[in-house]
């Protein structure tokens, strides 16, 4: 399947799992979206767009380092930035749940057709 053939998100999910595949990969982003949530809550607090920007830019650093070095992928953002935001907030909920390992085993058929990772 090619990435611009999404046409929902349920579509999209195991294509997003499947650019999640390792566990430092899911870390990093789970860190970054912890951070995410910190700094908005602080850029809310003293009303700082400064903040509010860094909260972005800190976060997706943290989570692209999992691309880069741990999957060796290209992030899902890049093309799908509304749906892999999406991803992001629910397997954020999934790790937070213990629920993100039945939700890979759930999927691994589909996962493993995804190929190759970086399209």
């Amino acid at each position: 399947m090619k990435t611009q053939d999404f046409l929902s998100f349920a579509e999209f999910w195991p294509y997003y799992l499947s650019q999640h595949s390792k566990k430092g990969t899911r870390w990093l982003h789970f860190i970054g979206n912890t951070n995410l949530f910190f700094w908005l809550t602080l850029s809310a607090l003293h009303l700082s767009w400064r903040l509010a920007l860094f909260s972005i830019i800190s976060s997706y650093a943290i989570a692209w380092i999992g691309h880069f070095f741990v999957e060796r992928n290209v992030p899902a953002t890049f093309r799908h930035p509304i749906w892999a935001g999406m991803g992001d907030m629910l397997m954020y909920y999934k790790m937070m749940r213990g629920q993100i390992n039945s939700e890979l085993e759930k999927f691994q058929d589909e996962i493993k057709t995804i190929a190759p990772k970086n399209s």
